[in-house]
């Protein structure tokens, strides 16, 4: 389904497959040969989502916000790509998680249940191990000690909701988070299906 949104509408070449219940919403280009799969939703929201030549984005993948594929991505069903940049011939496997302003390098991978969080900058061919996380330049084991501090340090609020509170403050700091992304997705309230 293409929606336009923001009065922004999405632009498929006419070699690429989009399945029909895959959504497209906004300001969205898919590029040549590339395919969309079933479920899989490209929600540009105020910026622009591109799709390289012959990337493939996989059945309930969700991609979000600015997000760039470059060619011969292979992004694997129920991954998150949210405000980040991929370079050619990454691998994201079946759950994989990239999170805002993260960058991954060509022939990069994110294992099945791996993340890349916020501001991550995976080097060429780099490998996250699966049900990892990578930040601040480190992947960290789940449950490791370490991990919630390297997510403070990126200031991961601030970069994915522009929300700055203090760290300690889970509550208000999530019910300001809440109140921003129900604006965000407010303005999906004019949407109109355009093919």
């Amino acid at each position: 389904m293409l929606i336009r949104h923001r009065g922004r509408r999405p632009v498929v070449d006419p070699t690429a497959y989009v399945a029909p219940t895959a959504v497209l919403a906004g300001d969205v280009s898919v590029g040549p040969r590339a395919r969309v799969m079933y479920g899989a939703v490209l929600d540009a929201e105020d910026e622009r989502i591109e799709v390289g030549e012959c990337s493939v984005i996989c059945e309930n993948a969700v991609l979000r916000g600015a997000v760039t594929l470059d060619d011969h991505v292979f992004v694997g069903p129920r991954a998150t790509l949210l405000g980040c940049a991929v370079s050619r011939c990454a691998y994201l496997a079946t759950g994989a998680t990239v999170l805002q302003e993260a960058v991954l390098g060509p022939g990069s991978v994110v294992a099945i249940g791996a993340a890349v969080h916020a501001r991550g900058r995976l080097p060429e061919e780099f490998f996250v191990p699966p049900n990892t996380v990578f930040v601040g330049g480190r992947v960290y084991a789940p449950g490791d000690p370490e991990l919630p501090q390297a997510i403070k340090a990126v200031g991961f609020t601030a970069v994915a909701f522009g929300v700055e509170m203090a760290w300690e403050d889970r509550i208000a700091r999530y019910e300001r988070v809440a109140e921003v992304r129900s604006a965000q997705f407010g303005a999906h309230a004019d949407d109109e299906v355009v093919g």
